[in-house]
This record gives C-alpha cells, sequence and structure tokens, in this order.
C-alpha cells in the first residue's frame, strides 16, 4: 500500500500502513486558507502526486467541509492505495446563523458542532462521516479533543461520556466488527492519552502540538508507555500552531493562543542557530519529529499547493547534524531526542 515516494509505517497489527509524511485536513475546511474548490482539489492532487497516502479529517474542519472536500477527492482512488482517518465526539446541528458568525461567508457549511461522547453520539457521528465522506470505509477513528486542554470545564463531563456512556465501547465495537480497522483518539495533551489506555486497547493517537521543537516533554512521559504497549503515534500540529512557521514574530501563535515572551525568546533562539547552519525554522520544525522511532507519522497542514511543495522540498534537504547537537548544548531541545537522518525524501 501507498507510493514508493514517501515511505510508510505499520501501525501496529492492524494491517495498516501509513506515508510517514500525511495530509492534515484542518486547512482545507477552513475558507479563508483554501478558499476555494478549485485550490482545495489543486492542494490535494499535488500531496497525491507527491506520494501522500494518509489523509487525516474531522467533522469540525469546516463543519464537515474538509471531509466533503476530501471524500471527493479519493473517491476515485483506488481503496487500498491509501488511508483515511476522521473524528467523532462532535455532531453537525444545523444552524447557518451560527455558521455566519463563526465564519462570514455565504459558503459555509451550515452547521454548528456540538460536544457527544456517548455511545449513540459515537455511532451517528461515525455513519454521518461515511455520509459526507461519501466512501465506503474509514480506516481509523479518533475520539476528538477530549481532555483538560480542549473541554476545559466539559472535562468531567465528557470525559463521562467517553468512558462511562459508551464512546469508548462504540469504537471498540466498530473495530470488533472490520468497519474500522484501528482506532484512538486524536488530542493536544499527553495527559489523556495516558489515562485513555488505563481503560482500553488502543491501536493509534494522533497528538498535536506535543512533539515539537519547542515542546518534548513526551520523551519522560508518554513515549516510553507507547513504545511497551505497541501503540503508534502520530504528530500533528508540528509547528505548535504557527510560531514555528512564522518566526517570533509579533502576534505569533503557539498552542492556539499568542505566544509568551519566554516562548517568543525560546524560538529566537532556536531559530539564530537554524540560520546558523544553513537551514529555516520551519525546515527544522518538519523535519524533527521524524528523527524518533515512537513517531510513526508527521501530518502538517498544507494552505496550498505552493506552501505544499514548499515544505516538501524542505523533506529534500539535508540539515547538518551539528544543529541539533548545538541546540541540546544550548538546552534547547531534549537531550535525549533523537536527531532526523535528512534528507527524509530522496
Amino acid at each position: 500500500m501507498g507510493s514508493s515516494l514517501i515511505p510508510t509505517r505499520p501501525i501496529g497489527g492492524t494491517g495498516l500502513n501509513i506515508s510517514r509524511i500525511g495530509f492534515g485536513g484542518a486547512p482545507i475546511g477552513d475558507l479563508k486558507r483554501a478558499p476555494t474548490e478549485v485550490a482545495a482539489r489543486e492542494l490535494l492532487q499535488a500531496a497525491w502526486d507527491a506520494g501522500i497516502r494518509y489523509y487525516d479529517t474531522a467533522p469540525f474542519y469546516g463543519s464537515g467541509l474538509s471531509e466533503r472536500r476530501i471524500g471527493d477527492f479519493l473517491r476515485d482512488k483506488p481503496r487500498d492505495e491509501y488511508v483515511l482517518s476522521t473524528k467523532v465526539g462532535r455532531l453537525l446541528v444545523p444552524d447557518r446563523d451560527w455558521a455566519m458568525t463563526r465564519h462570514g461567508d455565504a459558503r459555509a457549511m451550515p452547521f454548528r458542532p456540538a460536544f457527544d461522547f456517548t455511545h449513540d453520539g459515537v455511532m451517528k457521528s461515525y455513519e454521518n462521516s461515511l455520509q459526507r465522506l461519501g466512501l465506503e470505509r474509514i480506516d481509523i477513528l479518533y475520539l476528538h479533543d477530549l481532555g483538560r486542554f480542549s473541554q476545559r470545564e466539559r472535562y468531567d463531563e465528557t470525559l463521562r461520556q467517553a468512558l462511562e456512556g459508551g464512546g469508548v465501547r462504540a469504537l471498540e465495537e466498530l473495530r470488533s466488527s472490520g468497519a474500522v480497522k484501528a482506532i484512538g483518539a486524536g488530542v493536544n495533551e499527553w495527559q489523556i492519552i495516558d489515562l485513555l489506555m488505563d481503560h482500553a486497547r488502543f491501536d493509534v493517537f494522533l497528538l498535536a502540538n506535543r512533539y515539537t521543537l519547542l515542546d518534548q516533554e513526551v520523551i519522560d512521559t508518554l513515549l516510553p508507555r507507547v513504545r511497551r504497549e505497541g501503540v503508534a503515534i502520530v504528530d500533528g500540529a508540528p509547528l505548535n500552531s504557527g510560531i514555528l512557521a512564522t518566526g517570533p514574530v509579533p502576534g505569533a501563535q503557539f498552542d492556539y493562543a499568542p505566544a509568551s515572551e519566554a516562548m517568543l525568546e525560546k524560538t529566537r533562539r532556536i531559530e539564530a542557530l537554524c540560520l546558523a547552519h544553513g537551514t529555516t525554522l520551519i525546515r527544522a520544525a518538519l523535519n524533527f519529529p521524524l528523527g524518533n522511532d515512537a513517531i510513526t507519522a508527521i501530518i502538517p497542514g498544507f494552505s496550498n499547493a505552493a506552501e505544499f511543495a514548499d515544505n516538501l522540498a524542505g523533506y529534500r534537504k539535508a540539515i547538518p547534524d551539528a544543529l541539533w547537537s548545538d541546540l541540546k548544548a544550548a538546552g534547547l531541545m531534549h537531550a535525549d531526542a533523537p536527531a532526523p537522518v535528512t534528507p527524509i525524501l530522496a
């Protein structure tokens, strides 16, 4: 399965193999970032032509728009040549007024997302996603945005829905029936993954923002456990929601909020070392996670075909090994973080 252009890695014993560089589907659901059908399809075609064979989406991305666009693109592709993941935990409720207020665009999908991690909510979300995608199956199904980072005051309620209200059980039923091949969660914090693994056997987790050039805490916390238990990790949001792409500019975003002065200063120091070694901050950030064998794949969120081409080119350029050792010497990188072998792609 997959193209020879980008190597693949297995998801445990599920029979799935995903391309190490995948396609993060959030931006093509955002009308401000990928505003037209033509632009979205051009981006998806560029990714396919480059050998990307893992596509991730969610109902939340554009209130269904990302799923529709990805499904429309993949419909005529050989079904066994790609792996598709989407997410459950939100249902889309018809609400044009909300959509117009949120998106300010008459082309926006007229729905409002509402959290529901119960058994019936998960099953309904799965069935609705199949309809939006217009595809006969989904390979990987993630619980989306459980945990304190996303849920805040709803944390206790939504966790009860998942654990006591049958949400996790619904995932297990879908896997045991063969409807999906792998189950997990797409989250922004490692702690909820650790908790979920105490309650069920999961195959893969999509962890956003937590294994990046700016944050490697999981080396000491989560990664030893997932290695022991044979669970795959997909690295999402490798640019920490913006700052590792834009650099430490005014208004730079870190974890979906304005970066603190301390984070801006850390980024300045990392960027200075990147430039001293003849590379860029974004190139180092996109290559870095693939040095760790606990990271099965990385899914950057590309906004357009030109951005995709530029980022892909960065995987075909060598980064001096001295950069990583200098980052460690400066206390800017975890001492045990393995360096990537570059170029990642030939």
